[in-house]
């Protein structure tokens, strides 16, 4: 489990980046570089990373699920992913 600081620093910055998306890209489309680099550093949405929704993992990451390959994995052999089983043949 990722410790709660990092989850709602990455909240944070996601709030950030929403904050500034309009004014950000009325910059980029004037290529205004000298009034993107005066917003903050966090309003970048590059910045933003992706984290599991249960154990707030950064690292193994699954988009379409939007939980980590470990976290997957307890779900879909628990049965709690709708659509996904365990492979044999």
């Amino acid at each position: 489990m990722a410790k709660t600081a990092w989850i709602e620093r990455n909240k944070k910055k996601a709030e950030t980046v929403k904050k500034y998306a309009a004014l950000r890209a009325e910059l980029k489309a004037k290529r205004d570089y000298v009034g993107l680099s005066k917003l903050p550093k966090n309003a970048s949405p590059v910045r933003v990373v992706n984290r599991c929704s249960m154990s707030g993992r950064r690292h193994g990451y699954l988009r379409k699920f939007s939980c980590s390959r470990l976290t997957f994995r307890e779900g879909a052999l628990n049965g709690l992913i709708p659509g996904v089983t365990k492979a044999s043949w």
